[in-house]
């Protein structure tokens, strides 16, 4: 069967949040699944497949780190929609039946595609003792993302703070279900970008994300209402950088983005 790996929130290769992108006629068993994304050692590799006969989804889609499955992934999302879209494997906007309801990915005339997710509900939490040494920061305030996304939003001073984070991951783990979401404002916003943000999730595998669509779903409410405006760009400043279009829409988010196919292949063992 075909694999592909995949660059998503990015315009170019070697950039953005690499997604292994399986279609299948149906789903094996379980191990199988984890067996495949623990050998593709991407932060999340997807596996799809139609669905027929059913009126509200045209793919089923799940997600797997290389160490468990998770219940929402944005960047995998997106990969798969661009996959279906340039193989010809489905046309116009799709919508996928996931642990996290359906969501629709819609193409757009300049290539990208957006992603239509749930919005994370945030809930004001104090700063938990022990978090800043583990993190090597004093936050300024702090929010659970409730159960699909998981993590515990951490703002920061400043964009500076943010990027020269370099946490101590085995403490950090210990803070949240998935791990730690660290944003501030963006020093210069005339660089394209209103935010940043960096995503350490020690808990499911991933010692930094590169560029997490689940976390927007978080970060979107959260700047949007600081910055008094729905559409705003969030810039996750991992080594591998990306960046994600949010626009916060009440209970849904809005991200946007881009793709690009770097490896297609095929996986010997079925």
């Amino acid at each position: 069967m075909r694999i592909r790996i995949v660059d998503a929130f990015t315009d170019r290769p070697f950039s953005g949040n690499p997604a292994g992108v399986l279609l299948l006629d149906a789903f094996p068993a379980d191990d199988w699944l984890q067996n495949v994304a623990l050998e593709v050692n991407h932060a999340e590799t997807a596996f799809a497949h139609p669905l027929t006969g059913d009126p509200t989804a045209d793919w089923a889609l799940r997600w797997f780190t290389p160490a468990a499955e998770v219940a929402l992934c944005g960047h995998a999302t997106l990969a798969t929609a661009h996959v279906l879209r340039t193989t010809g494997a489905h046309e116009g906007p799709v919508r996928f039946a996931t642990r996290s309801g359906v969501l629709v990915a819609s193409p757009q005339e300049d290539g990208s595609f957006v992603l239509d997710f749930p919005t994370a509900p945030l809930t004001a939490a104090e700063v938990p003792d022990g978090v800043a040494e583990a993190l090597g920061a004093l936050p300024l305030c702090a929010f659970d993302t409730g159960p699909n996304v998981g993590d515990l939003l951490l703002e920061l001073p400043d964009e500076k703070t943010v990027r020269a984070l370099a946490p101590d991951l085995r403490s950090l783990g210990a803070f949240s279900e998935r791990g730690v979401i660290a944003t501030a404002r963006a020093e210069d916003p005339s660089q394209g970008y209103d935010y940043v943000s960096r995503c350490f999730f020690p808990n499911i595998g991933i010692d930094e994300d590169p560029v997490t669509g689940s976390a927007h779903t978080a970060l979107a409410p959260f700047w949007s209402e600081r910055l008094g405006r729905p559409a705003l760009t969030g810039l996750q400043a991992s080594a591998r950088s990306g960046a994600v279009r949010t626009e916060a829409r009440g209970d849904r988010t809005l991200l946007g983005g881009r793709a690009v196919t770097v490896i297609d292949g095929e996986l010997l063992v079925g």
